[in-house]
Formats: structure tokens, sequence, C-alpha cells
């Protein structure tokens, strides 16, 4: 199998170096071409025809973000973008960008090797598969939807990964102020999630906060697993839904994992509760899915048609797990469909 070819636009000469040097010690990669703008990498695509580009935000003579949308549209390819921490990399993942990566703030020669080896590198290699026409599909908006409490203590349960930050904007927006709580786990790096939420919470209906231990699970409410070393549990104090931030080991290489929160919420809310399982790479989520639907809890797939990745959604398929199979832009009707029978 040819490695995948990779073209790297960044503007630091020697960040850009450092990043060559070890991308291509891997045997599954080559660097065919580097670019320190827009303009250079344009040209480079043209003539290279990478598999993945990384691309950092800011760029001399056209930042990053304008340089996707301008070139999504004529040369889609799967891009996985460096950031440093701001909230622009969500409209770069709004732009097309398949994934992102904190950009280290080290000089240390070792650490910014490990950050290539074990971050980058992995995006690189997942963003490969991406299916990038399904980054830019247009969602059509559902018609109103309604839901009829029916006075059981009710949550919803998402978990993503690639593809997730806009796969959950999907469906988030859909959704009105009047469904059960939400507890979302989206595989990010530390720092980004609490800019996520804020941006859902502008753009949507429910109200959406990085999550704090003791936050309770309100209706209207979504809370986001912040990013780092813990993960998120879904426990009951005093009948009341609350969640639990605590530190933990990887699972599923993943901290946080969708699996440990799906595992809480099937022991916690049993029947109660609604899991949704939608793009990422890897099977984190697939076990948790599973024992939720043991225990009595109703389930909803993304369709490999709609996934950027079609990798966490098909583990749970494959498993048994997933009770409901359905396109992106249907899983919010889906939602309040199966809601409404609970």
């Amino acid at each position: 199998m040819r490695p995948i070819r990779v073209l790297v636009v960044e503007d630091s000469m020697v960040f850009r170096e450092l990043l060559v040097r070890i991308l291509d010690k891997d045997p599954g990669i080559q660097v065919v071409a580097t670019a320190k703008d827009p303009f250079e990498a344009r040209d480079a695509i043209i003539k290279y025809q990478p598999d993945v580009m990384t691309l950092d935000v800011e760029l001399p003579r056209m930042n990053g973000i304008e340089f996707l949308r301008k070139l999504m549209p004529q040369y889609p390819l799967p891009v996985v973008v460096i950031s440093s921490l701001s909230d622009k990399v969500f409209d770069a993942m709004n732009a097309g960008a398949v994934d992102f990566v904190a950009k280290p703030t080290v000089t240390d020669r070792k650490q910014l090797e490990s950050f290539v080896q074990n971050e980058l590198l992995v995006k690189i290699k997942i963003a490969s598969t991406a299916k990038i026409s399904n980054i830019k599909r247009k969602l059509v908006n559902q018609e109103a939807h309604s839901f009829s409490s029916s006075g059981k203590n009710l949550v919803i349960a998402i978990g993503a990964s690639t593809g997730g930050t806009e796969a959950i904007f999907a469906v988030l927006k859909e959704y009105g102020a009047d469904l059960p709580g939400i507890v979302i786990v989206q595989h990010m790096p530390v720092g980004f999630t609490k800019m996520y939420a804020q941006r859902l919470d502008n753009q949507c209906r429910v109200r959406v906060k990085e999550a704090e231990t003791g936050d309770r699970v309100l209706p209207g409410t979504a809370l986001i697993a912040p990013g780092g070393d813990k993960h998120m549990h879904l426990v009951k104090v005093n009948g009341a839904y609350q969640v639990e931030i605590k530190a933990g080991p990887k699972v599923n290489g993943h901290c946080p994992s969708v699996d440990v929160l799906f595992n809480s919420v099937a022991k916690t809310a049993g029947a109660n509760a609604l899991g949704i399982i939608l793009t990422g790479m890897g099977g984190d989520g697939a076990k948790g899915l599973l024992a939720m639907r043991q225990a009595g809890a109703r389930t909803i797939g993304q369709d490999e048609s709609t996934c950027v990745v079609y990798g966490m959604p098909a583990v749970a398929y494959e498993l048994g797990a997933v009770e409901y199979q359905e396109k992106l832009q249907d899983i919010a009707k889906k939602t309040y469909s199966v809601l409404n029978r609970m």
C-alpha cells in the first residue's frame, strides 16, 4: 500500500522543517511538498495532488480559514488544522477541515517530536480515510419538533470523534429547550472544549456549557466533557442527575472517553436514557452504547453515508448496540420520535 501523500502548510520555517523531518520517518507517510502561504499551497495541491494537507490557521497573505473556504469547493481534500488555543479552529472546521490538533507552545525538541508522533501523525492517518463529500454536506432543517414529557427522569447521551464538532452542532441546532438534559463527549484537546461549548451556546436553543463536577443535567441544557485527563460520569444525587468529572486512565486511547460516559449512563439512568453515537474513528463508545441498550435505553447511530469517518458508529452497529441507524440530518427528528414514546 502506498504511503499517504502529505502537503505541509506552515509559515514558520523552523516548525515546518521539524514537521517534515519527523513525518518522513514514518513509512506510511510521504511529505510531497511544503508551503509557507496559501498561494504556494494552492500551486502544490495542483502539482502534487496530496492525500492530506496540514494547515496552520495563522498564515501570511491569507489566513487558513479564508483559504479553506476558497479551497474546498475547487480542490476538496482532507485537511488537519494545526491551531493555537483559539476558537478560530471551529471556523476552520466549519469551512471544511476534517480535524485539528493544538499547536504546541513548548520549544523542547523531544516534546515537539512527541506531539508530531503521538498526535499529528494519528490525525493525518485518520484524515486520509475521511469522506470529504460528507464534510460540507448541506443539511435540510427539519420541521418543528415537540416533546411531551412522560414524567420520567430522562437523559440524552451523545458521543463523537473525528467530524463530530460539526455533527454535534447539526444535531443540537435542531433541538429545542424542551428536551431532557444532554451529556456529551467529543474527543478534543484540553482548552478547546470550553470555547466549543460557548460557540454552540451562542448558536443553539439549548444551553451549552463545559461540564464541571456537580453540574445538574437539566432539561434544555447540554454539558460537554472537558478535554484533558479526566472522564465524565453521570451520577444521581438526591434523585437528580449530575455529572462528575474525575481523573482516570485513557480508555480506548481517549480521555474523556465515550465508553466511560455511556457506561455510567447505563448504570445510572438505565431505560430512561437515549444514547447517540456519531462520526469518529475507532470503537470508543460502542461497548458503552451496548451496555446502555442492554440496560433498556434506546440507541441511535449515525449511518455510513453521512459520517466523515464511519468507525465508532460502525463498531457499535456490528455489536448490536444500535437500535436505529439514521442519516445525520434525521437524528434530531428521530430523537423526538423516540423520546415521545418513552
